[in-house]
């Protein structure tokens, strides 16, 4: 299959090589492209644990000055790609949790203490799950900084619209809500809803995948557990019968 990732660049590079690996073609041309914002000076001297919900936050937080101060404090971390970046910038105690920021609550509180300090989140400007409200709702002080932004881009590049046109592309992988919105928003700007209904849409979760609703396809598959892992598994099963 030609595959199409729309993951942001920084992240696409290790998906890319699963995909080839497996004996796809792929074409990487992300749907959102990530900004590091100024961080303000932080005080972390009440802070018992960091969360990242993306290796972003991580990057974000690395590109300034405070990651030297930090790597001692615990640090929740969406999936295990957001635990490696983590870990290869220093970090000492990662404790990962699921792909989502919504499964990643129940691993907080098993893990903090409600009056152990507050609960700083790094989080980006767009938020698929209220994780920092709702850790409010039960009781834990919680901080949340944004410290990046992902701009959803506004057109597709002459060449691969000219593909998706034309039926050389097989799939595309979405990997967030937003990502699969702006795809959707994509498709109907530039009228080609009739060139995309046959492609295999392979969607990390419900929530990815709720987003294409507006936009006629065919083929959605979605992965048991909402994780790298499980969209590798999905892409080799059709490699097999494509």
């Amino acid at each position: 299959m030609r595959l199409w990732v729309t993951r942001p660049a920084l992240d696409a590079a290790s998906l890319r090589a699963k995909l080839i690996a497996q004996g796809h073609e792929v074409i990487v041309e992300p749907l959102l492209l990530i900004d590091f914002k100024d961080i303000p000076t932080l005080e972390f001297d009440n802070v018992q644990a960091l969360i990242a919900t993306s290796r972003n936050g991580i990057r974000a937080i690395a590109a300034t000055g405070h990651v030297q101060a930090i790597r001692q404090i615990r640090l929740f971390a969406v999936g295990s790609g957001t635990g490696a970046t983590a870990k290869e910038l220093g970090f000492h105690e990662i404790i990962e949790g699921p792909s989502t920021a919504e499964n990643l609550l129940p691993v907080i509180r098993a893990h903090a203490d409600i009056d152990g300090g507050a609960l700083l989140h790094l989080a980006g400007t767009h938020l698929a799950f209220d994780l920092a409200g709702k850790l409010r709702q039960l009781g834990y002080s919680v901080l949340q900084h944004t410290v990046y932004a992902a701009r959803a881009v506004c057109q597709l590049p002459a060449a691969l619209l000219s593909q998706i046109v034309t039926g050389d592309i097989d799939g595309v992988v979405l990997l967030s809500p937003r990502t699969a919105q702006t795809y959707a928003d994509l498709i109907r700007a530039y009228q080609i809803e009739h060139a995309i209904h046959r492609l295999v849409h392979f969607c990390l979760s419900p929530s990815v995948a709720d987003r294409l609703s507006q936009i006629q396809i065919d083929d959605v598959r979605i992965p048991q557990r909402p994780s790298i892992h499980g969209m590798i598994v999905l892409t080799g099963q059709i490699t097999a019968s494509f």
